[in-house]
């Protein structure tokens, strides 16, 4: 049983789509009087970009970066009945049952790489879990970094961790770089990669991953088809990350050598 504690709450009122977002999540309230953005499981990525916000949130929280809080958001049949728009309305009956929320943080900016400021072992941690977790949606174009209270904040890891869209290769990954660092939004601020790498295995180990993955509700690692099964996933994704884990210093150089 997982160490880390997700609460569950129930959703009870759609308020306003992100359309800025490929998989349209949108503002909610929760019965617990609080609001979040939801990221739904019938949008196009489905379980397996939940599983990915999920993991990266929560690697990039025992890193010592800042997420907000993640949250399971249960969706009832009868949530989207009365949405006048066809395709909200479709995608919230897709969604029924369990998805994840991250807390809304009101009043927060997108982070910009001309004016927004960030210290340099922040930059280079972001730009390693980056690394890790083979996340390709951290650019200048979309920096998916928010400033709040004047600090930096990470949001959706969504795009993350795609070998688990193809099981029946997913180990060929493994010992793969990832080249596409060059373009990390935060690539000229991350001068401070060594000392970044040390933190994080000094914050990370077998024991953390198996807790986050063990944190995955059953529900999102059930594929019909699949060559693998729940359990086998939660192996495999224990099994990608501590690789990578295993090649920080590695990723640090490679991240170093692009910048």
């Amino acid at each position: 049983m997982s160490q880390i504690d997700i609460r569950t709450v129930n959703t009870v009122q759609y308020l306003q789509p992100l359309r800025e977002g490929g998989s349209l999540p949108a503002i909610v309230k929760a019965d617990d009087d609080f609001f979040y953005v939801i990221k739904f499981r019938g949008a196009g990525q489905g379980k397996k970009a939940l599983i990915a916000e999920l993991i990266g949130g929560e690697l990039a929280r025992a890193m010592g970066l800042k997420v907000p809080e993640l949250v399971f958001m249960e969706l009832d049949a009868s949530f989207g009945r009365t949405e006048p728009d066809q395709e909200i309305q479709d995608l919230l009956q897709f969604s029924v049952g369990l998805n994840l929320g991250l807390h809304f943080l009101s009043g927060a900016i997108t982070y910009d790489p001309l004016v927004s400021e960030t210290d340099a072992l922040s930059a280079s941690k972001v730009v390693l879990l980056d690394s890790m977790i083979i996340n390709i949606d951290r650019t200048a174009k979309n920096t998916n970094l928010l400033i709040w209270n004047r600090e930096l904040w990470l949001i959706d890891h969504g795009a993350s961790l795609y070998f688990h869209h193809n099981w029946k290769n997913w180990e060929s990954h493994l010992p793969r770089s990832f080249p596409n660092i060059k373009d990390h939004v935060l690539l000229s601020r991350a001068t401070e990669l060594s000392e970044a790498a040390k933190q994080i295995q000094i914050s990370l180990n077998e024991s953390v991953i198996k807790d986050i993955v063990d944190s995955i509700p059953e529900d999102w690692l059930v594929e019909e088809g699949s060559p693998l099964s729940p359990s086998e996933k939660r192996a495999a994704y224990i099994t990608f990350l501590m690789a990578k884990l295993s090649r920080i210093e590695s990723l640090a150089k490679e991240a170093a050598d692009a910048r």
